[in-house]
């Protein structure tokens, strides 16, 4: 390896022969293996790979980053490969990213779809096999939960449930590649683990979670409340957006930390040096979400989810989702016990239904058992 004006000069073994590989990449070392697009490679967007010359050396391919794949929107530097990887092999050998995208349109009464699980349980029922749940499993090592927090709701009418789990001495840090490249898929900016954890199970179960740096929650309270007309906040987008008493918020003993169902705020956001981590798992009213996100003009994956319903009955195991892939990703202790604030329990409706009427509408000759 040479470098000149920031630009390194690469002898690169592709498991048939050794070529040179000009690379401007701050993260390329000897030894390191990497994935590469040989000369007559199309990559995604339509660019060919060619034979050239940069600065008057010889490139004869190029070492790729993870972007230039179509596989995240990570540019930071190549894709670094285990070392264990067998030189010349093919990139799908390695990760399992030969894969399909189903690009679903949903009907508003559907939100139950909205969820790679859901489509899971659509296409079980429809076939007849049984859907796979994700494994949830994780020690708690940590202090107890409700010496560290509780939660307060306020208003019950717009926030039924409110659970809350915690996970300490975590490490922020990039996620993994399998995790990065599923969100990229779903057209999900990967951020951090921890920001990424709660998106991934937004986008897997269904349920919006929202996480809080622990030690900027002023009293380690949560409270739900409504806000009161001309209340300002500042949301993670930047935005200092101006209130009314419909919009319901999510306070700490001092301060709102986050627009509920719809966007958290700047002031309680997972930064770098977090190492304490609230997680959220709530039920809002639709109702209030809509109105909520509609007069401020800022529609999210939440509220998008909130706003035409989601299980109230999932919102705990969502929950443990999260913790079980924040032990596992972030190197933290999981509290023990979560907070489930539920003051309006759900009620399932019973629904009269006559086989004879049932028939009638359908068209069909359906008994009572198949029913």
């Amino acid at each position: 390896m040479l470098q000149f004006d920031r630009l390194t000069n690469c002898l690169v073994d592709t498991g048939k022969e050794q070529v040179p590989v000009v690379c401007g990449a701050p993260n390329v070392t000897e030894g390191v293996k990497v994935a590469m697009a040989l000369p007559g490679i199309t990559l995604p967007g339509g660019i060919v790979v060619k034979k050239g010359k940069i600065r008057g050396e010889p490139s004869m391919g190029i070492l790729l980053a993870e972007d230039e794949m179509g596989l995240t929107d990570d540019h930071s530097g190549i894709m670094i490969l285990p070392d264990d990887s067998e030189t010349g092999a093919s990139l799908t050998s390695v990760f399992p990213v030969k894969d399909y995208i189903l690009d679903i349109s949903l009907t508003p009464n559907r939100p139950d779809c909205a969820s790679v699980i859901g489509i899971a349980r659509e296409i079980a029922a429809l076939t007849g096999n049984t859907i796979r749940m994700p494994d949830i499993r994780y020690e708690e090592t940590g202090l107890p939960i409700d010496e560290l927090a509780s939660v307060t709701i306020e208003d019950t009418s717009g926030c039924p449930r409110y659970a809350a789990g915690m996970i300490q001495s975590v490490e922020i840090m990039t996620s993994p590649f399998w995790m990065r490249y599923r969100l990229h898929t779903s057209g999900v900016r990967a951020i951090s683990n921890v920001v990424d954890i709660s998106n991934y199970v937004l986008m897997e179960m269904g349920q919006p979670l929202h996480t809080f740096d622990y030690r900027m929650l002023a009293g380690h309270r949560i409270v739900v409340a409504r806000a009161k007309d001309g209340d300002t906040f500042a949301t993670l987008d930047g935005q200092e957006r101006t209130l009314n008493g419909g919009h319901l918020m999510i306070r700490d003993a001092e301060k709102p930390v986050a627009l509920a169902g719809i966007m958290g705020g700047i002031n309680s956001e997972i930064k770098a040096d977090t190492r304490d981590v609230l997680v959220e798992s709530a039920f809002f009213d639709p109702i209030t979400i809509r109105k909520g996100a509609k007069t401020l003009g800022l529609a999210t994956e939440a509220s998008w989810r909130f706003e035409r319903g989601i299980d109230i009955g999932g919102v705990t195991n969502a929950l443990k989702r999260s913790l079980s892939l924040l032990a596992e990703l972030t190197g933290g202790k999981v509290c023990r016990g979560i907070i489930d604030n539920y003051p309006v329990p759900f009620k399932t409706p019973l629904i009269e239904l006559r086989v004879k009427k049932t028939n009638e509408y359908l068209g069909t000759s359906l008994t009572r058992d198949q029913i």
